[in-house]
């Protein structure tokens, strides 16, 4: 099968394609013919920045073609999404079975990886903070595959003021078209603060940012991989409050959750309150030019790889 894998740590120029045997599932696994695989920021920020090559993870949906033993909720021919920690970029790949749900009858792979694995943090970030009727939201990484969904959960659930948070001017149009009031540019003075909640999927050096345009009682939840260091004081003067928000806690510590979330998302699809926002899908031998995209900032929704 086809795999894209690095050896050296680096830009998109690292990637590159070989041929390896498919891989088996093992105990508690299902192993798919992946049809669409999600390109996420933190993936592209391991292989720029990590401290030795790892395998790609992902959020990856496909037909199940072998089961590992003691897998009984899914059989082969089940059509799943769900996250794929090691050789997630690949032609075929294993997914642990607890965090694997169906794709619906007549939705697409493509759909799937667009809407659930994003859909999951969105939520789980938003409800997170708590946010209450008529507070103000600001979402940062506003047009990515996340960022989409937060903002529609945020009108959904009667935030009173929803502000995007973007890295240039010529996003504006489309997260506002996805529900945003206001746009504000990462290069801006005050973000248009104070904000009730923050979400924020960036991280990094725009953490002290998203903190400082928190109000008095103000929550941020960061659910992004890019670190940062918050000063204490931050917050204490606000009596401000950060949230940490990680899917795979959900999976592990709330099971029940992450086994009813997934279906409520496709209902939400369905219903028009929750519109999936696909930038483009690249074909996988072409993964430099995905991780190219993100890297520039200039996907509007999920970068999407395919087979």
């Amino acid at each position: 099968m086809l795999r894209i894998r690095h050896e050296v740590n680096g830009g998109p120029e690292v990637l590159f394609a070989e041929e390896v045997d498919r891989p088996e599932a093992d105990a508690g696994e299902v192993l798919i013919r992946v049809e669409a695989v999600g390109v996420t920021l933190p993936t592209v920020r391991r292989v720029r920045e990590g401290s030795e090559p790892i395998p790609f993870g992902g959020e990856t949906a496909g037909e199940i073609v072998a089961v590992g033993a003691g897998v009984t909720a899914f059989g082969v021919g089940d059509r799943v999404t769900g996250l794929c920690f090691a050789d997630a970029y690949a032609e075929f790949a294993v997914l642990n079975a607890a965090m694997v749900s169906r794709i619906p009858h007549g939705a697409t792979a493509v759909e799937a990886v667009a809407l659930v694995r994003s859909g999951l943090v969105a939520r789980g970030a938003y409800e997170a903070a708590r946010t209450g009727p008529g507070e103000s939201v600001l979402v940062t990484a506003a047009a990515s595959g996340v960022g989409t969904l937060a903002l529609q959960y945020a009108k959904a659930g009667g935030a009173g003021r929803v502000v995007a948070a973007v890295s240039s001017a010529d996003k504006a149009d489309f997260v506002r078209g996805l529900g945003a009031d206001e746009v504000v540019l990462y290069e801006e003075a005050d973000w248009g603060a104070p904000y009730d909640v923050v979400l924020d999927g960036v991280g990094g050096d725009l953490l002290g940012p998203a903190v400082r345009a928190l109000g008095t009682g103000g929550r941020l939840v960061a659910f992004s991989s890019g670190g940062g260091t918050v000063e204490a004081y931050e917050l204490l003067v606000r009596g401000a409050s950060m949230i940490g928000f990680q899917v795979r806690a959900i999976a592990a510590g709330k099971p029940e959750l992450y086994d009813r979330w997934p279906s409520e998302l496709w209902q939400m699809r369905d219903t028009g309150i929750l519109r999936i926002a696909v930038h483009e899908e690249i074909p996988l031998v072409d993964a430099a030019r995905a991780h190219t995209l993100i890297e520039q900032r200039r996907n509007l929704g999920k970068v999407v790889l395919v087979p």
